[in-house]
């Protein structure tokens, strides 16, 4: 049942001879044959190509973000440094679908600002196809810029630069001034107004991949690749030492001692898997938040870059808001998705209760994945976590036939029909899987369909199918009008 989606197929997991079938259905139904084209494209996408915005604080970032995913959801204030939690968006330009790690949320600490910028420039690069280096025009390029230009010609990445805070064309001559940092044509923008603002991402777009550089399951037998995440100082390095039968991170008790990403290349149950440590900060005293912030960075580029993520948590401690926050990136990059419990060695009978009854509380939204009880100090369980994963990788990377899909579809609706609603009751006409990794469905439908409802079908789907340890997308398009059979036949 699993199988590999061709990098850019319009049919998304669909054969040829399965979308012919599947058209011919929609237009019985009388649905616009290019809608439907659309939707099963959109849905059934790879992984997306991640487009960094980088630069000095102040320099308007998050604005530019805000801008680019059409909507003001990263955090803008007049002041440095006020983006938290979240740093990863999926936006859409002209058609084409990308994701946009937004690192306006650094803090100028006492490593001093070069440092700084650079810290969380590098975490950005790290996960990105392409990057977006934004100045303000209006003070032009400062020896912070100059260190980030270091940076960026290191990487090797694609750059797309960008001079902010062009109001009108007295600006321009500003903007013409930044070749200097010897990085191209300098895109005169407004981000605050939206001026020159297609342009560039025209061109932030000829910079990125159709697809990201890292493509899964390259080669058979190649490595796959695990994301170690969690928050600071719950095991990390501990368990993939353990893992790796030697001292290949450092461990201290001082929580976010890993600085340098470590990618390692680990044998497990008879295969060669690739393990991202994550634990990627150094934290120091009165650097809390900005530390944390770090730490969403180096997540947010361990996730992308992965298959599968590991999130660790600490058994012997509540289950805390930056663990659910680490479980749901990982749950919206729709990535795999196992639990580690550390430190079960430690626990008692009534912590032990207690832990349930937080699961039950505050991972109620994922009873899907995958949970292992562990110790990374002893390597108690360690043997559970390769079933744990590859039956997580199992589940993201399964497909169901249209034609199998359809007939369970048809049983739902007739066993559980969806409620009453303003005297017309909405039903499933249709539906096919139209990618995985993670599965994602199109269903469609004669009306809206509840949000209820639809948890209800992906929970059918789940004990129907499986899908254990992955997240399931679930688009629906309604018929707005129908048409006539003969006239939208094909």
């Amino acid at each position: 049942m699993n199988e590999q989606i061709p990098a850019g197929d319009e049919h998304g997991a669909l054969g040829d001879a399965e979308y012919a079938e599947f058209m011919e259905l929609a237009a019985e139904e009388g649905f616009d044959l290019e809608e439907v084209g659309g939707d099963i494209a959109a849905a059934g996408h790879g992984p997306l190509p991640v487009l960094a915005v980088i630069g000095r604080p102040n320099v308007g970032k998050s604005t530019l973000v805000n801008r680019i995913i059409g909507r003001r959801e990263a955090v803008v204030e007049d002041r440095p440094g006020v983006t938290r939690d979240r740093v990863t968006y999926e936006a859409d330009w002209n058609g084409r679908r990308f994701k946009v790690v937004d690192t306006g949320g650094w803090e100028q600490d006492v490593l001093g600002i070069d440092a700084s910028v650079a810290m969380q420039a590098e975490f950005a690069i790290e996960a990105a196809d392409a990057v977006v280096f934004v100045v303000d025009s209006k003070v032009g390029a400062t020896d912070t810029d100059e260190a980030v230009v270091k940076l960026l010609r290191r990487s090797g990445k694609p750059v797309v630069l960008v001079a902010n805070k062009v109001d009108g064309p007295s600006g321009e001559a500003d903007a013409a001034m930044l070749w200097s940092l010897g990085l191209g044509e300098p895109h005169p923008i407004s981000a605050l107004h939206g001026r020159g603002t297609g342009d560039m991402l025209d061109a932030a777009l000829d910079a990125l991949p159709e697809a990201p550089a890292q493509t899964f399951g390259v080669g058979v037998g190649g490595p796959r690749r695990i994301a170690l995440i969690g928050r600071p100082n719950v095991g990390k390095s501990s368990l993939l030492n353990k893992l790796a039968r030697e001292e290949r991170v450092v461990v201290n008790e001082l929580a976010g001692t890993t600085r340098d990403p470590v990618d390692e290349l680990i044998e497990l149950g008879g295969k060669t898997w690739k393990f991202v440590d994550t634990a990627g900060i150094r934290r120091r005293v009165h650097l809390q938040e900005g530390a944390d912030y770090y730490a969403s960075l180096r997540t947010a580029a361990a996730v992308e870059k992965a298959e599968v993520a590991v999130v660790l948590i600490d058994a012997g401690e509540s289950i805390s808001v930056q663990d659910q926050r680490i479980i749901t990136m990982a749950v919206e990059a729709g990535r795999a998705l196992v639990i580690a419990y550390n430190k079960w060695d430690n626990l008692d009978e009534e912590r032990r209760f207690y832990l349930e009854r937080e699961i039950e509380r505050d991972l109620v939204q994922i009873p899907w994945a995958m949970r292992v009880n562990v110790s990374a100090r002893t390597g108690r369980h360690m043997e559970k976590l390769v079933p744990a994963i590859e039956t997580a990788l199992d589940g993201w990377e399964t497909r169901i036939p249209t034609g199998r899909l359809n007939a369970f579809l048809g049983e739902i609706v007739s066993s559980h029909p969806h409620p009453i609603r303003g005297g017309k009751q909405p039903r499933i006409l249709f539906g096919t899987q139209a990618g995985t990794k993670p599965p994602r469905f199109v269903l469609f439908a004669s009306g809206f369909l509840e949000a209820g409802y639809r948890r209800f079908v992906e929970r059918r789907l789940r004990e129907e199918f499986g899908f254990e340890g992955t997240p399931i997308h679930i688009s629906v398009r309604v018929r707005e009008k129908r048409g006539t059979k003969n006239s939208k036949k094909k």
